[in-house]
């Protein structure tokens, strides 16, 4: 596959302090869904403004689509379709009329405009809601339409910007599929940013795990789990002194503190490290609050790499943006 994007120590500094984006180095090849994983205020969305040229980087370089983003920046915006966290369809309007009234701005023949609406509308099961006002659309149906609004000029590149922010599970999950069935039918190339681990566990060919502005790691997701090389106990004992204890069990690959009283023990392979495990416990006298056993994920893949997980509370937090944002739009 041809390389479609390219960056060089791309870096972004606002104010002449904060590093926003530091010297970004990611290879995006053509066909594929690339997704930059991180909690919010990693750099994801800079990284997608400074790639569509809605800011200029304040150093380094990015080709996109054999264009360079600063000198050729017209160029960059014909070949590429931005879905950006926010609603920006008019909901005065119907669907259809929001992307008759977006190919326009693409100079898209009215002809082949009417074609494409038809095809994406069908694609993503709006067809029979395209004739409605937006105001009338769920939030469910606008991420919808917003992801559709993105392709009407059927760009080479789709830039999907948390896609699914504040969406319930189930319409979270729908919203994968239009994805996946997009790229399949239309082979655009998707960049998607996300610290929904589930999201790009399920959507992501490539993977690039970004915080406070850096690539740790980058691997299709498989890859990223396999290089934990193990299985993941934690264990929650009654007091401190116990999970000190735990650090001494022979035969695993590492023993580190978790949590208060906790610890968490990476083996080669759990079925046959935890009978042991459990019998120096016994040994010892412990008392276990909890103990679970995990086979490697991306939010494992997050930990290794930052030392944190991604933070809980964005859940809470988006769901707020989310409510804004629809009181926002009926307004």
């Amino acid at each position: 596959m041809a390389t479609i994007i390219e960056t060089k120590d791309l870096t972004k500094i606002y104010g002449g302090k904060v590093k926003a984006v530091d010297k970004l180095n990611i290879k995006i090849e053509e066909g594929e869904i690339y997704g930059l994983l991180g909690p919010n205020g990693a750099g994801k969305t800079t990284t997608i403004n400074m790639l569509t040229t809605r800011i200029a980087p304040t150093s380094g370089t990015a080709n996109v689509g054999g264009f360079d983003i600063t000198r050729r920046s017209l160029d960059v915006r014909k070949l590429i379709g931005v879905v950006p966290q926010d609603f920006t369809a008019d909901e005065d309007l119907t669907g259809r009329e929001n992307m008759m009234m977006v190919s326009q701005f693409y100079d898209v023949p009215k002809a082949k405009a009417i074609e494409t609406c038809g095809v994406l509308l069908k694609m993503v099961e709006l067809d029979d809601a395209a004739d409605r006002l937006v105001r009338t659309y769920s939030g469910g149906m606008r991420k919808r339409l917003e992801l559709i609004i993105g392709l009407i000029h059927e760009p080479r590149i789709l830039f999907l910007d948390e896609p699914t922010l504040g969406l319930d599970v189930q319409t979270r999950t729908q919203m994968w599929n239009y994805v996946k069935e997009i790229q399949k039918r239309l082979n655009v190339t998707i960049i998607l940013t996300s610290h929904y681990l589930e999201e790009i566990d399920e959507l992501a060919n490539m993977v690039s795990i970004i915080d406070r502005g850096k690539v740790l790691i980058t691997g299709t997701p498989t890859e990223l789990k396999e290089s934990l090389k193990g299985d993941i106990i934690s264990l929650t004992l009654v007091d401190q002194k116990s999970a000190e204890l735990m650090k001494t069990v022979p035969d695993v690959l590492e023993v580190t503190d978790s949590g208060p009283n906790t610890v968490k023990i990476k083996v080669t392979n759990s079925d046959e490290s935890l009978p042991k495990i459990i019998n120096f416990i016994s040994q010892h006298e412990l008392s276990t609050v909890r103990l679970t056993v995990t086979k490697p994920t991306l939010d494992e893949v997050f930990l290794e790499y930052t030392g944190r997980s991604i933070r809980e509370e964005e859940g809470g937090a988006d769901a707020r943006k989310f409510a804004m944002n629809m009181r926002r739009v009926r307004r």
